[in-house]
């Protein structure tokens, strides 16, 4: 029995039937392209969510967090909507809450539950724990109760969850990658039709390693700010006649951009048309082997976000910029950002210097010191016990 699993017992006082994971993530490069029907990189995190979990005959939901210091949050089904999620000590649970919305909402045959959570996925990282959590609760639930769901169809239900219950309004990406990534491979994914490719990407047989950097920092404004973005760029999609600002072309970016009168949409478009260009770009050099080309890519993805897009912060720029100074082949902030964590590409050997020059660097800036670590390409969501 797994430690999660001998955790469940203890608490309910029975076993669990089984203990499904799922991952974060990381996303290499398509940063703010998903929920404009663009493409993203992403990769799994070995960090993961573990949900232990029972099903109930009855309509109770009863949900408990090893990581949150609160007790049960019982919650009945047929309460469950958008609007009205836990409070409190137990707004961690409107995530496997929406869930189970989400699953009723879609016509599912779901029943009550019992559920214990543990995680190693930081929060507030950038690095979507709450996708983690979504995803392994899913997963759990479509074995319990023997629901035909492919791996896609779990990651939209957990979207679904985050976007109308939760009330955050995230594009595809999150989910996707926790639910369907594969050891040592990127998963590039088109945001519009979910049609993904697998892309190798091994660091270490390069010599290489890709390093996160949590700056343990989230500022406050970063939940408005993310619905005023997505709200500005569609209506730079509708200003510019296109469904999505996927479907502006990078060739002829300028001609379209004069068309905007308005300085700020042009920023925004700006960023998400020449950061699906990265996305492609990134996959061929990956696919060529060639993993330091894709450094200056990096860099230049976070002078784009920083500057066209707006969501860096002090923290992030430090990082990026420290991380370059000591000798990294490129960085980015990844994620919402406001916040959250950067990612830095490295020779291996450099591991040391580059940690010891961004901790410096934080320390003489009079910040908390970042949590550093190497990030490799992991398998998605699994049942585990």
């Amino acid at each position: 029995m797994t430690g999660t699993a001998q955790e469940f017992q203890e608490l309910y006082g029975y076993p669990p039937e089984g203990v499904w994971a799922a991952p974060g993530r990381v996303n290499l490069i398509g940063e703010h392209t998903d929920y404009n029907d663009g493409f993203a990189l992403p990769f799994a995190l070995p960090q993961r969510t573990e949900v232990a979990a029972a099903p109930r005959a009855d309509r109770i939901l009863r949900l408990h967090s090893a990581d949150v210091s609160a007790g049960v949050v019982t919650l009945d089904l047929a309460a469950l909507g958008p609007g009205r999620p836990p409070q409190g000590a137990g707004s961690w649970a409107a995530y496997p809450a929406g869930v189970f919305w989400a699953l009723l909402e879609a016509d599912l045959p779901v029943s009550g539950a019992d559920l214990h959570v543990r995680s190693d996925v930081p929060t507030g990282a950038g690095l979507s724990s709450s996708a983690a959590l979504e995803v392994a609760t899913a997963l759990a639930l479509a074995d319990l109760y023997g629901l035909p769901l492919t791996r896609p169809e779990l990651a939209a239900l957990a979207r679904r969850a985050e976007n109308a219950y939760v009330g955050v309004p995230c594009g595809a990406m999150d989910q996707m990658a926790s639910a369907c990534a594969t050891e040592g491979h990127a998963l590039h994914l088109d945001t519009r039709s979910l049609e993904q490719r697998h892309i190798p990407f091994d660091c270490a047989a390069a010599g290489l390693r890709l390093l996160v950097i949590d700056t343990r920092v989230k500022h406050a404004l970063a939940d408005g700010a993310y619905a005023q973005r997505l709200a500005s760029c569609r209506q730079a999609a509708a200003a510019l006649g296109v469904p999505a600002l996927r479907d502006l072309p990078y060739e002829g970016l300028d001609r379209e951009l004069a068309r905007l009168g308005d300085p700020e949409a042009r920023r925004r478009v700006r960023h998400v048309v020449t950061e699906n260009e990265r996305v492609r770009r990134i996959e061929e050099l990956l696919r060529a082997g060639r993993l330091r080309e894709t450094g200056p890519l990096l860099t230049e993805g976070h002078v784009s976000l920083r500057d066209d897009y707006e969501v860096s912060c002090p923290e992030l720029d430090l990082a990026v910029a420290a991380a370059g100074a000591a000798g990294a082949y490129g960085a980015r902030m990844t994620g919402g950002g406001f916040g959250g964590s950067a990612l830095a590409l490295i020779d291996a050997a450099a591991e040391p210097e580059v940690t010891r020059a961004v901790t410096d660097a934080f320390r003489q800036a009079g910040h908390a010191p970042p949590r550093i670590t190497a990030a490799a390409p992991s398998a998605g969501a699994a049942r585990v016990g």
